[in-house]
């Protein structure tokens, strides 16, 4: 595990106290999951915009047609193969 020292406004500071002692995790805890959280945000939208750059146009159009112009029925379930783009109802 590595220190790091960072400059924070003092009242940036004194609520992240106030936040951390009302969860009753210690100032350290409380940076440290803020820290990881903002990460898995960024890593989350990386992902999420390479998966969308990969996407093609044609493929969604031709799922997009496969769904029927009408309110599903409760209960109501079915998948698509991907590979043949052929709907397979599921109905129980």
């Amino acid at each position: 595990m590595s220190a790091l020292t960072i400059r924070l406004p003092n009242s940036v500071h004194q609520k992240i106290k106030e936040l951390a002692a009302r969860d009753q995790i210690s100032v350290n805890q409380f940076i440290a999951s803020a820290a990881a959280e903002k990460m898995a945000s960024v890593l989350t939208l990386d992902y999420l915009k390479a998966e969308a750059a990969s996407g093609d146009r044609g493929t969604f159009e031709r799922f997009l047609g496969l769904v029927p112009d009408a309110p599903a029925a409760q209960g109501d379930v079915a998948v698509v193969n991907v590979s043949t783009g052929k709907r397979q109802d599921l109905n129980p």
